[in-house]
């Protein structure tokens, strides 16, 4: 039989990130040379989804106005509109927050001000191309 080597009990290990708030909450920020694995900020994808399905609500009739709907939902209508808007977004844009790559520009709050209605200004605007 041959000896194993000790193992020692305590190993430390040191992992450079930061703090930052991001879409209400807290999130670990890696340095640039670390490639984190690609995560969907679960705020924007939420939106996204509720914008496309309430879009597709009242293009199928099912509901007459924006305010039946809001009603129905339990929501204030100016909200259900920011949100509805969403639906306008650069399908790119769209395709790198459900994929987790959009930039530090994309954020709900961002997106529920007014922005550009050209698909190629949105992509200035929002992923600096």
């Amino acid at each position: 039989m041959t000896r194993a080597t000790a193992v020692p009990e305590t190993v430390t290990i040191h992992v450079p990130f930061r703090i930052v708030k991001r879409g209400g909450r807290k999130e670990m920020q890696l340095p640039d040379r670390v490639r984190p694995e690609r995560t969907p900020d679960s705020t924007l994808v939420k939106a996204l989804a509720r914008a496309f399905r309430w879009k597709r609500m009242l293009e199928s009739g099912e509901f007459a106005t924006i305010a039946e709907l809001a009603e129905r939902e339990g929501i204030a209508t100016s909200y259900m509109t920011r949100i509805l808007r969403l639906t306008q977004l650069e399908p790119g844009i769209i395709e790198a927050v459900l994929d987790g790559r959009q930039n530090d520009a994309v954020t709900l709050a961002r997106l529920m001000d007014p922005f550009p209605m050209s698909w190629i200004e949105q992509k200035n605007t929002f992923l600096g191309t």
